[in-house]
C-alpha cells in the first residue's frame, strides 16, 4: 500500500509538473523585432498596387508634422502573405489587409511575439477594405506609435544618465540616456544635449507662472513670443560680426498645437520649426507646456534637433520619447 501511495504521489507530481511546463510553453512568445517606426504591411500585391494600397500609404506613410522636409511617420515594408512567416511574424508593428468573407477592423496584441500590435483589416470587397481603413486607421496609427514610443524608451533605459540637475532645479525626473550631457544651467533654465554625426539633439527645461497663457485666442502667438524670448536670453547662435544671433520660431511657419498629458499633467504639445535670427540655421522642435497644479506653475520641456541635410524623424521621435518619461519628484 505504501508503494502504491508513493507511486500515486509521484504520478500526481509529474502530472502537475507536465501541466505547468505545457502552460509555460503555451504562453511563451519570442521578443518582437524591427527598426523603430517601421510597419510590416501584409497584403496581396494586387491590393498593394491599387486603391487599397494607396489608402494604406495615405494613413500610415503620412508626413510627420513640422519637419524640415516630408518624412513618413512610419517606414512601410510591404510583404505578400506567403512571405509573412517565420521570424518575419515577430515584427513589432504589423498591418494585415485581406479580402475575406468576414468584415472586421480591429487591433490584436502579442499575436506572434511580445510586445506586438497587429492591425487587422478584412472585407469581402475593395470598397469594404477602404471603408474599414477609413474607420480604423487612425486608431491603429495611434496604437503603433504608442508601441514604438515604449520600445524606444525601453532601449535607452539600458543606459541611463545619473544626472540630477532637472530634479534639483525643477523637481522633474526624465529617463535620460547617458549620452546626453548638461551644457548650460541657470536659475530657471537647463540645457542638455548630445552630439550626433552632423549636429546635436537638445533638451531644454524651464518653468512659468501658472497663469501664463490665459487667452486661448492668442495661445499660439503667445507661445511663439515665449519661445523667442527664451531663445534670445539662453540659446545663442554662431558668432557673426556686427550681428546678434539667437534661436527664434520660424516666422513663416505657424506651429502645430495638440492637447497633451504627461504624468497626470495636462497641457499642450507644440511642434514647429526653429531658426536662428541673423544666421542660416534651422530645425524641428517639440515642446510640452504642462500644468503642474500641484506646485502652482507650468513646466516647459522642449526637444530640438540641429542636423543639416539629414532626416530628422527618428531624432525627434527619440526626443519625444524622452520627454514623455517626465515625472514629478521631490527636490533634494
Amino acid at each position: 500500500m505504501k508503494f502504491l501511495k508513493n507511486l500515486g504521489t509521484t504520478f500526481l507530481f509529474s502530472l502537475v509538473l507536465f501541466s505547468c511546463k505545457e502552460e509555460k510553453n503555451k504562453n511563451y512568445q519570442p521578443e518582437s523585432i524591427g527598426p523603430i517606426n517601421s510597419v510590416a504591411v501584409v497584403m496581396e500585391n494586387s491590393l498593394w498596387e491599387g486603391p487599397v494600397g494607396d489608402k494604406v500609404r495615405e494613413y500610415f506613410a503620412a508626413s510627420v508634422p513640422a519637419l524640415i522636409w516630408d518624412e513618413p511617420q512610419f517606414t512601410i515594408t510591404h510583404l505578400p502573405p506567403q512571405v509573412f512567416e517565420g521570424m518575419v511574424r515577430n515584427t513589432r508593428s504589423v498591418l494585415l489587409v485581406q479580402l475575406d468573407s468576414v468584415n472586421v477592423a480591429h487591433i490584436k496584441s502579442d499575436v506572434y511575439a511580445r510586445p506586438q500590435k497587429v492591425g487587422v483589416i478584412k472585407a469581402s470587397s475593395i470598397e469594404g477594405l477602404i471603408t474599414n481603413l477609413d474607420k480604423k486607421a487612425a486608431e491603429m496609427v495611434s496604437a503603433f506609435k504608442v508601441l514604438e514610443i515604449n520600445e524606444t524608451q525601453n532601449r535607452f533605459k539600458r543606459s541611463l544618465s545619473k544626472e540630477t540637475v532637472l530634479k534639483d532645479k525643477f523637481g522633474v525626473a526624465l529617463d535620460l540616456p547617458s549620452v546626453y550631457k548638461v551644457g548650460k544651467q541657470e536659475d530657471n533654465f537647463v540645457w542638455i544635449d548630445r552630439q550626433i554625426q552632423k549636429g546635436s539633439m537638445n533638451i531644454i527645461a524651464y518653468e512659468l507662472p501658472q497663469d501664463s497663457f490665459t487667452n486661448d485666442s492668442t495661445f499660439v502667438k503667445d507661445i511663439v513670443k515665449l519661445r523667442d524670448s527664451i531663445g534670445k536670453k539662453y540659446i545663442p547662435g554662431p558668432d557673426v560680426k556686427d550681428k546678434v544671433t539667437y534661436m527664434v520660431t520660424e516666422k513663416a511657419f505657424a506651429p502645430y498645437v495638440f492637447p497633451a498629458e504627461i504624468a497626470g499633467m495636462k497641457g499642450a504639445e507644440v511642434r514647429g520649426i526653429w531658426e536662428m535670427e541673423n544666421y542660416p540655421m534651422a530645425g524641428p522642435f517639440i515642446t510640452y507646456i504642462l500644468n503642474d497644479t500641484q506646485n502652482n506653475r507650468k513646466i516647459v520641456l522642449e526637444g530640438f534637433t540641429f542636423a543639416p541635410a539629414t532626416e530628422k524623424r527618428d531624432y525627434m521621435f527619440e526626443l519625444e520619447a524622452i520627454l514623455k518619461t517626465a515625472e514629478l519628484v521631490d527636490k533634494k
